[in-house]
């Protein structure tokens, strides 16, 4: 119906952003493939809007993952990924082999589930925990 905004476009002005093109078909990209690249982002988007950069793309995502929108996970020997699952502290296992990443609900109890021996004066948030093993797919092609 005309006037009626979607929920993509009222969490975008709900954080102070602009509801534009390049937002909305970002979080949508991300609303259908979490944990992916900037890169991988862009040719969705792109296919779209075909007038957006893959500048433009990084700058979204910065803006997203600043208002809360979107969360940056960075597992070691890898680019940055972005996914829309935000706010309840969940971690990953990614495969050692391919880099298949999944999610993994909090590991103890709530945020931040996880309590160091020593905080060294900070308060504690959250944890990030990666898990790392191998796939289903890979295991299945190593037997």
């Amino acid at each position: 119906m005309i006037g009626m905004e979607t929920s993509t476009e009222e969490a975008l002005r709900g954080v102070g952003l602009r509801a534009t093109a390049g937002r909305l078909a970002v979080l949508d990209a991300l609303a259908s493939m979490p944990h992916s690249g900037a890169d991988h982002v862009f040719r969705v988007v792109a296919s779209a809007l075909p007038t957006t950069s893959i500048q433009s793309v990084h700058n979204i995502l910065a803006d997203l993952t600043a208002a809360g929108l979107t969360r940056r996970v960075e597992p070691a020997g890898s680019a940055a990924l972005y996914e829309r699952r935000v706010n309840d502290n969940h971690h990953h296992v990614v495969c050692s082999q391919c880099g298949a990443i999944a999610d993994v609900d909090c590991v103890v109890g709530h945020t931040p589930c996880l309590s160091p021996s020593e905080t060294g004066g900070f308060t504690v948030q959250t944890a990030e925990v990666t898990f790392w093993g191998i796939c289903p797919g890979c295991a299945a092609s190593a037997a």
